[in-house]
């Protein structure tokens, strides 16, 4: 039976969600992916724009996509970081536990790191905060950042 472009009767945004669920899980949106606008899913299934944001609602509670400013709603996935900040840390947090970055070594300098990801000022600071927050990192001031021991 071939489905209905537009929904009716009860908890219209709950069937948005499931629709939105099984095109993820089809592999339509693979991980990564940019789900449609809300304007986008509104023309869709001829709903208001407040029925289409509780359906996403749904599945970003659910953790299967995540809202991302100036992107849209990804699907969730561990190939896609959201923010290039949460990459460049996830890099260093791998180098950190694997050994390349022994404890007590000097963390390459902001300079450093921001030729090495062609990435903002603001963005390595962000990814060192939070290697910081999770106490692999620490400050000296006067000296740099190195690795806890």
């Amino acid at each position: 039976m071939k489905e209905s472009r537009w929904l009716t009767g009860g908890r219209v945004y709950i069937q948005i969600a499931n629709r939105l669920r099984e095109r993820i899980a089809a592999g339509e949106y693979p991980a990564g992916s940019t789900l449609p606008s809300e304007a986008e899913l509104c023309a869709e299934f001829g709903v208001a724009r407040n029925t289409a944001r509780r359906g996403l609602s749904v599945l970003e509670d659910e953790g299967l996509i995540v809202t991302i400013p100036s992107k849209g709603r990804v699907v969730s996935g561990a190939q896609a970081a959201p923010y290039r900040y949460q990459a460049i840390a996830g890099d260093l947090r791998q180098q950190i536990t694997t050994g390349a970055l022994a404890p007590g070594a000097a963390v390459p300098s902001e300079s450093e790191l921001r030729q090495l990801y062609d990435a903002s000022r603001n963005t390595v600071r962000q990814a060192l905060a939070v290697l910081e927050r999770e106490g692999l990192v620490v400050a000296e001031h006067g000296r740099g950042r190195f690795v806890r021991r």
